[in-house]
């Protein structure tokens, strides 16, 4: 009996999602050490001694009691609703974003599955997807677009579409390079007019990565869906929880979801919304 390739693909994903948790968490830390140790180098003293960290070790454990996380505490989802959101050794409180990464990009997974089907646009969607999962939280916790993730993944949109996965290469060129200067373009006049710095170059990059993966043409859709999602949820955090009106909110996590939603449907809300203008 054949299983389904969408059911494949939501295990898959858990599992990804799983090590997606993993990535957000220690990429960072990784970062940080790395830039502590070349400062040390700079001014001649010797690098700062870490314990060894990758995203594949040490096991992964309980930060408040150092419990190790064993395989079976460690099954996405499942093992959360069995302990009860607690950790066995201790009993703290574990983040219920754990389980909800886990289970967004298995639902990711299995919709690019079902949607695409079994072909090389599924397995670039759940790449894109993941890559966007990963950017999303880490700058809603550092505000920092780690170009460890970005630039490969504006590569891989590029190698993706010189074979026409999700649209020419040409567009897909045109689309990083357009990406990229329209942010830069924004960042210096907003630096010009006001003195300050309106965002990162991680969100250039992001977008140019964006760009490369659906296509110049998705660019306007993009921008504008990520601009209107970012100022409603601004104006919100500025008007119920009191969040300082110069205090940065990270502008990737909008970046991300506006490309995965132009990478699914990009085109067919291109030509509803040139129809309502015509």
């Amino acid at each position: 009996m054949a299983v389904d390739p969408s059911l494949l693909a939501l295990v898959f994903g858990l599992a990804v999602g799983s090590f997606l948790n993993v990535v957000i968490h220690r990429l960072p830390i990784m970062m940080e050490r790395d830039w502590l140790s070349q400062c040390a180098e700079l001014r001649g003293e010797p690098a700062p001694e870490y314990e060894k960290l990758t995203l594949a070790t040490p096991r992964s454990r309980c930060p408040h009691c150092g419990h190790k996380i064993t395989v079976l505490e460690n099954i996405p989802v499942l093992s959360y609703l069995i302990l009860g959101g607690r950790c066995r050794g201790c009993r703290a409180g574990i983040s219920p974003r754990y389980p909800l990464v886990e289970a967004f990009t298995g639902i990711a997974f299995a919709f690019a599955a079902w949607k695409l089907g079994p072909t090389a646009a599924a397995a670039g969607a759940m790449l894109f997807v993941a890559a966007m999962i990963a950017l999303t939280f880490i700058d809603f916790d550092k505000q920092l677009l780690p170009d460890d993730i970005t630039l490969p993944l504006l590569w891989a949109g590029l190698l993706f579409n010189a074979f026409g996965v999700f649209t020419d290469l040409k567009s897909a060129v045109l689309g990083a390079a357009a990406g990229y200067l329209s942010l830069w373009a924004v960042y210096w006049l907003f630096k010009l007019a006001t003195g300050k710095e309106g965002m990162g170059f991680g969100d250039f990059k992001l977008l140019a990565a964006i760009g490369a993966w659906t296509g110049w043409a998705m660019l306007p859709l993009t921008i504008l869906l990520s601009s209107f999602v970012g100022a409603v949820v601004g104006i919100a955090l500025i008007v119920l929880a009191r969040h300082g009106r110069n205090v940065p909110i990270p502008f990737g996590p909008y970046l991300a979801a506006a490309g995965i939603i132009a990478l699914f449907w990009g085109k067919p809300l291109t030509q509803t919304y040139l129809r309502l203008l015509v």
